[in-house]
């Protein structure tokens, strides 16, 4: 890197001239360059951020170098709760407002709460990170009565962070208007607190529709005779909730088009939901390549639904060409059932029907996919 050229310009000036690279400056919209170049200063030297992320977050958030006592002391403040340098630059990066937060009266009531509750060591500086609005809520209108419903559920803290992971939105400003009222509902049709556990683990945006969305899918899986203590009922509850009406008439009839009667697709979707996630044109090629290339009968694809859903190329076609050979060299009989063999996990795969016929077969193990196959 040449330093020389720049050796003698001041670092304000130099950011002066990057940032009019970078910025449409105006003298009706936009503050100083002095003072945008003295943010940006800030931002990069005692705040950690990027030069780029501080050139954003000028844009719309300024610092007064006279008044530097009100973001200092929030720095201050994040790093005696054992905020790292990453965790503030990202916190400032994303809510660029907390160096104007009251430590005291604001910040420190809700970090404490968050302690008590167990979340120490990084679980806070963490959860922060996530979503800096759980913290511009207020702790006792919000924060408190969110916190204790999802500890109900989810129980450890660490299973709250890893639901918060996935959608930061549980302890964010929808939470009364969505979430709350979703769970409500699940609680009232009979839904237990640990399958709703694994509805916040697993698929928690499914709680961001709308109450009116969650209450036709509960009265769809009803029509359907899917009941609530089923294992699949939170599977097809999710489904249900993506796709309006018209949306699941449509993926209906797609199925109907390759051969399926709708009583078959019914009875597929109760048994494995999430294979009407699946698109359009993957399910016509896979019932293409079952059908016509592996010879399989539509009543062994319909009673075993999740062959549709697997990956054609990591999955299907390399345990196919595998069985291929085997049946060739009467390894194995001609009638065998392969969905059985698709359907088995990988280690079980490799043990009975690569492993097994290395030696009789050279070069069995590379058709099935060389050394990573070996490995997994």
């Amino acid at each position: 890197m040449s330093t020389n050229i720049n050796s003698n310009i001041p670092l304000r000036n130099l950011l002066s001239l990057i940032q009019r690279r970078f910025l449409k400056t105006s003298s009706t919209t936009r503050p100083p360059v002095a003072s945008s170049s003295f943010t940006v200063q800030y931002l990069v030297n005692s705040c950690g951020l990027p030069l780029q992320s501080a050139l954003s977050v000028s844009k719309k958030f300024q610092i007064d170098e006279n008044n530097l006592q009100k973001p200092q002391s929030v720095i201050q403040f994040l790093k005696s709760y054992d905020f790292q340098d990453a965790h503030v630059a990202k916190l400032i990066e994303k809510w660029p407002a907390v160096l104007r937060s009251r430590t005291e009266g604001n910040l420190k009531p809700k970090f404490d709460f968050f302690i008590k509750n167990g979340f120490v060591g990084q679980l806070l500086p963490q959860l922060a990170v996530l979503d800096p609005r759980i913290f511009r809520a207020s702790l006792h209108a919000h924060i408190k009565p969110c916190y204790e419903l999802l500890k109900r559920f989810l129980e450890s803290n660490e299973n709250i962070l890893a639901a918060l992971s996935r959608a930061p939105f549980l302890m964010s400003f929808s939470f009364n208007a969505t979430v709350r009222p979703n769970l409500d509902l699940l609680k009232k049709e009979g839904v237990t607190a640990d399958r709703v556990a694994k509805l916040l683990l697993s698929q928690p945006r499914s709680l961001q529709h709308s109450n009116d969305r969650m209450v036709y899918a509960v009265t769809y899986l009803k029509q359907l005779g899917i009941e609530p203590d089923k294992t699949m009922y939170i599977h097809a509850l999710t489904v249900i909730a993506r796709m309006n009406e018209s949306a699941w008439r449509k993926k209906i009839d797609m199925f109907k088009s390759v051969g399926w009667t709708e009583e078959e697709v019914l009875w597929a979707f109760k048994r494995f939901p999430c294979l009407l996630l699946s698109s359009e044109e993957k399910i016509r090629s896979m019932m293409d390549f079952f059908l016509n290339k592996m010879k399989l009968e539509r009543q062994t694809i319909v009673a075993n639904p999740a062959l549709l859903k697997y990956s054609f190329g990591k999955r299907i076609l390399p345990r196919c060409n595998v069985l291929e050979v085997l049946k060739s060299k009467k390894l194995i009989k001609g009638d065998t059932n392969i969905a059985t063999f698709l359907k088995l996990s990988e280690k079980d795969f490799m043990e009975r029907c690569v492993a097994k016929y290395e030696n009789k077969v050279p070069g069995l193990l590379e058709m099935y996919g060389g050394i990573d196959k070996g490995k997994g």
